[in-house]
């Protein structure tokens, strides 16, 4: 009989235990940035959590662009999409639990904020420019 129960629980943690998707690779991301209509991938790195590419659009144009890695979702500064702008990230970044914001840029279609979490610990914050999601928050003075 605990055999029998035993084997009923773990067989519903293994069901109930949710997935996580593994980031993106740099070669995934290339591939995404192509399938995009990107003609070249000049520079890629890992900053903040987050992909920067330097790419080249069909029209010759070049540009840097931000590449969640866990979602893939590409943010380009001259998308069609519109973008928060001061007020309404700095409203979502309240609602989110953020205080005491220090500073604040845009930074292409995303937004970088050094702030004060809940927990009082100063933050640097990557926010999208579209819905304002927090796309990484790292602590100050600590290491990846």
């Amino acid at each position: 009989m605990n055999k029998l129960i035993l084997a009923a629980a773990l067989a519903t943690a293994l069901v109930c235990t949710p997935a996580f998707a593994a980031d993106l690779s740099a070669a995934d991301v290339q591939a995404k940035l192509r399938a995009a209509g990107y003609t070249q991938v000049h520079e890629l790195e890992r900053d903040d959590g987050l992909w920067e590419a330097d790419v080249t659009r069909a029209d010759g144009s070049f540009e840097e662009v931000i590449v969640d890695p866990g979602t893939g979702e590409i943010f380009d500064p001259r998308s069609t999409r519109a973008l928060l702008d001061a007020g309404q990230i700095l409203a979502v970044a309240q609602k989110a639990g953020f205080r005491q914001v220090e500073s604040f840029e845009r930074d292409g279609a995303t937004w970088k904020l050094e702030a004060r979490n809940a927990r009082n610990q100063r933050v640097e914050v990557r926010m999208s420019g579209h819905d304002g999601r927090v796309l990484s928050s790292k602590r100050e003075g600590w290491w990846d």
